[in-house]
């Protein structure tokens, strides 16, 4: 009969590290194949983590893989996924291939290590092996990524000149195609699509014509001409769409049509053939200047058109623009017109235009009403008082969470001083952790001490009615004394969006809570 085996001569069981791989490829490139860069970064930690089998370690099959995403920000979809699985608990190991792989960035690694430190996971690189639990191995590791960090912004640069010293001699550098042109087969130039070419000058000869925007858009919708089509290296189709002021505006004032190239206000000869006639294109331009279709973006607001910005069509749900129209030498009409009616013709929208005094009236009248409806003052109490309970209880949140994680901090520093007393922890060690802790401590008093404040003052805060109804009732007297410049700015601070429907001329607004309340808020 055998001895029984003794516990103490038993093997200790391994708690079992849970492997998670993360891969990453800053481009699509070459990502269709098979066997692709992701597959390789996968395998070499899969042999890795096998290697420490005997420490307990495994491999999670959920990939974290992000294809055709750059290491220089945190914007990564499986990024994302890793490190909500890491908060989890699912995850005690993150491996990859090498440290770039994970980022490029050295604000972003701390973030990301300071993830992993508060739920107990570790970080390996299967290249370059580094323990992050010590100060030597996080040093190494941030002068790593220093220089990672170094060479992607040193590429950029390079790139960058590449691309200015190219465009400087003319070269087409990439983009999206234009109309009247193909992107040669093997890349980097132009070469005329003759078919594509003639409706290009047969459109400035129609600008000539006719002489205004719209009747060409119109002409072009009647011909069934749209913008440039074409194939992207994905096999997807993209433009064809129909023609709109802003676009054949485009078309109209670009200089590659007549070989040129404009790079930074400057331009260059270009590599790719004329289209259009440079007389011709003269002429375009002189006649786009004698309409005002040139200038600054910024039209001065000289009529008071208070509802300039926010006013939108509920036909079609696009932007409302300001203008007018003079008959007679001292009589001027507003309108605020469909953005959709404006590029596209008016028979493109059924609300198309509205007096801009009559909406701008309804708008006035209907913020002048609610300080004398008291229904309409109820619902802006409401409203407040929703606003400040919400605030409330987000506050009370914040303030459960930092009071936890306080007395985390508090425990940690605790047992740090206890371990380092009882098994001799290095002194340094224990007195860098204690500092570190002791500055997060003290950040997170102070911010709970501010939490606490702002809690007080909502409890004291209760929106009071009558408040409330005298504020609004008062101002229609404000209103009177504000030149038209101030009315602009009161009411986009109050309203934050104006919806007209020419089919019913419904008038919908929609209030800003938060201003009403500050607007609202009782005086010392």
């Amino acid at each position: 009969m055998l001895p029984e085996t003794s516990e103490a001569l038993r093997p200790a069981r391994r708690t079992a590290v849970r492997c998670a791989i993360y891969t990453r490829k800053s481009t699509e490139e070459g990502l269709e194949q098979d066997f692709n860069t992701l597959d390789a970064q996968r395998e070499s930690a899969e042999s890795f983590i096998r290697s420490q089998t005997h420490e307990g370690w495994r491999v999670l099959p959920e990939h974290y893989d992000d294809g055709g995403f750059t290491g220089a920000n945190m914007d990564r979809p499986a990024l994302k996924r890793l490190l909500e699985d890491i908060k989890a608990g699912l995850i005690n190991c993150v491996v990859v291939y090498k440290v770039d792989r994970l980022t490029r960035s050295l604000l972003d690694f701390s973030r990301i290590i300071e993830v992993l430190d508060k739920h107990g996971a570790s970080f390996v690189s299967v290249t370059q092996q580094f323990n992050t639990t010590s100060s030597l191995g996080r040093l190494t590791l941030h002068i790593l990524l220093s220089f990672a960090q170094f060479e992607r912004e040193m590429i950029a640069e390079r790139t960058q000149d590449k691309m200015s010293a190219a465009r400087r001699k003319g070269k087409w550098v990439g983009g999206n195609p234009v109309l009247g042109y193909d992107v040669t087969p093997q890349g980097g130039s132009l070469m005329v699509n003759e078919a594509e070419a003639e409706r290009v000058r047969a459109i400035f000869d129609l600008y000539l014509e006719l002489g205004s925007l719209i009747p060409v858009i119109q002409e072009l919708d009647h011909r069934g001409w749209t913008l440039k089509e074409w194939t992207t290296r994905k096999g997807v189709r993209a433009g064809g769409t129909q023609f709109a002021k802003n676009t054949l505006y485009s078309l109209l004032t670009n200089v590659i049509y007549i070989g040129k190239v404009n790079y930074r206000g400057q331009l260059y000869d270009g590599e790719q053939p004329q289209v259009v006639e440079t007389e011709t294109w003269k002429r375009v331009q002189a006649t786009l200047k004698a309409n005002g279709r040139i200038g600054g973006y910024e039209v001065r607001n000289k009529y008071g058109a208070i509802l300039k910005g926010i006013v939108r069509c509920a036909s079609c749900d696009a932007g409302m623009i300001h203008t007018y129209t003079k008959k007679t030498a001292n009589k001027l009409y507003r309108y605020y017109v469909c953005v959709t009616a404006h590029q596209r013709g008016w028979n493109k929208c059924a609300t198309k235009a509205v007096s801009a005094p009559a909406i701008e009236e309804a708008v006035v009248a209907q913020i002048r009403g609610i300080g004398s409806h008291p229904t309409m003052v109820d619902a802006v109490v409401g409203s407040l008082e929703g606003d400040r309970l919400s605030e409330y209880a987000e506050l009370e949140h914040e303030k459960r969470v930092a009071e936890r994680e306080l007395r985390r901090l508090n425990d940690e520093m605790a047992g740090l001083v206890s371990t380092a007393a009882s098994k001799g922890q290095s002194m340094k060690l224990a007195t860098d952790r204690l500092a570190d802790l002791q500055d997060r401590s003290a950040a997170l008093e102070r911010r709970l001490n501010g939490v606490k404040k702002q809690l007080g003052a909502q409890v004291s805060e209760a929106v009071d009615r009558e408040h409330v109804a005298m504020t609004l009732r008062n101002f229609d007297s404000l209103w009177q004394q504000m030149s038209p410049r101030e009315q602009e700015k009161l009411v986009k601070a109050l309203v934050e969006r104006v919806t007209y429907d020419g089919r019913t001329g419904a008038v919908t607004i929609g209030f800003r809570s938060a201003v009403l309340k500050q607007m609202c808020a009782p005086t010392a």
